[in-house]
Formats: structure tokens, C-alpha cells, sequence
């Protein structure tokens, strides 16, 4: 699968955005991924997680479970694992880090690739990364169905993405006027300050 047909299962499914956004790292871009709407349809995700563990074994093997970061890892985490055939756990956020709950752990040494869905600046991943490490886990690579920074994001391990596209985002100090001109909208995934 290319990047150019995991574009289009976006647009497909009504999920790639234009405008004025605020994403979840706090900086603003003109592209927006709705990644749920692609996810709530399990034809579409199973497509694109299946191709997504198809390229994590070809660039790192077999690995032994699949850890995600709440909430939006789970979906493409437990679906990417179904395809390599390991377990999905999660970790959460409890008192601003990540940590394993609800009765997940990893044996020591284990092999993990960290599943998230979409990577603009790596920030979440590194976090994810380093609760798995801090578990015993050994973090072979990390994987997600979009990397937006165009391959600059560095989460600390080599990053599988099916999709790498180079899309801006901006501090908001430093918008470009182009941008600034337009309201920020609201995509739902997280409220915003204004």
C-alpha cells in the first residue's frame, strides 16, 4: 500500500481535512486527519492495519506484542496486532505518564513495537516508548498508519509508517497570514482553547 492509497482511504472515508486546525500537540495546520472516520469502519482499518504489519515484519521481523498509547493507539494497535498475530495492550495516562493498567505488563526482554495512529511530532510516541522501556520491554521499532512530519518526527527508534506525508504545522506564534485568516475549526477530537 502507498502513501498515495492510504490518502485515499482517508479521503475516501471523509477524513482528510482542510482548513484551520489545532492538533493535538498544540501546534496549527491546514490539514486535518479525522482518523476515526477511518477507523470506525473495520473494512478499512482492517486494510490498513494489515498492510501496516505486513511492512513492520518485513523491516523488523517478528515481534512479540504490540503496545499502543490511549485512546487513539487502541484501535490500529489491537488491529495491527491481530495481523502479527500478538497480543495488543495499551498504556494510559495517570498523573501526566504513561503507564501500564488494567492488568497489562510485559515480561522482561520482551520484543514491542509501539503502535500509534498518526505521528506529527513523536512527543506521545517517546512517551510510550519510554513506559514500555521502563516495563522491561525492548522496543524494536514503533509503527503508526501516518507519520505527518515527513519523516523529521524522532521517536528514539526506527518509525514504520505506511503513509509519510510532509504536511506544515506551526507554532502559534508563527502562523503564516494565509492561515491565520481562517477561524480554527473545531474536528472534535479534543477540545480547544480560543
Amino acid at each position: 500500500m502507498t502513501s498515495e492509497d492510504v490518502l485515499n482511504e482517508f479521503r475516501d472515508a471523509g477524513a482528510l481535512r482542510e482548513g484551520h486546525f489545532v492538533l493535538s500537540s498544540g501546534l496549527h495546520s491546514p490539514v486535518f486527519l479525522q482518523k476515526n472516520l477511518v477507523f470506525m469502519d473495520a473494512r478499512r482499518c482492517e486494510r490498513l492495519c494489515r498492510a501496516l504489519a505486513e511492512k513492520i515484519t518485513a523491516a523488523v521481523g517478528q515481534v512479540d506484542v504490540a503496545v499502543s498509547p490511549a485512546v487513539g493507539g487502541i484501535i490500529p494497535g489491537y488491529e495491527t496486532a491481530r495481523h502479527l498475530g500478538v497480543p495488543s495492550i495499551y498504556v494510559e495516562r495517570e498523573g501526566g505518564a504513561f503507564r501500564f493498567r488494567r492488568g497489562f505488563h510485559l515480561e522482561p526482554g520482551q520484543k514491542v513495537v509501539m503502535v500509534e495512529d498518526i505521528v506529527t511530532t513523536g512527543l506521545s510516541s517517546r512517551e510510550c516508548i519510554a513506559a514500555i522501556t521502563a516495563a522491561g520491554g525492548e522496543v524494536v521499532a514503533a509503527a503508526c498508519i501516518v507519520d505527518r512530519s515527513g519523516g523529521r518526527a524522532d521517536v528514539g527508534v526506527p518509525l514504520v509508517a505506511l503513509a509519510t506525508l510532509d504536511v506544515p504545522a506551526y507554532a502559534p506564534d508563527a502562523l503564516p497570514p494565509e492561515l491565520a485568516a481562517l477561524p480554527i475549526e473545531d474536528p472534535g477530537s479534543r477540545r480547544i482553547a480560543r
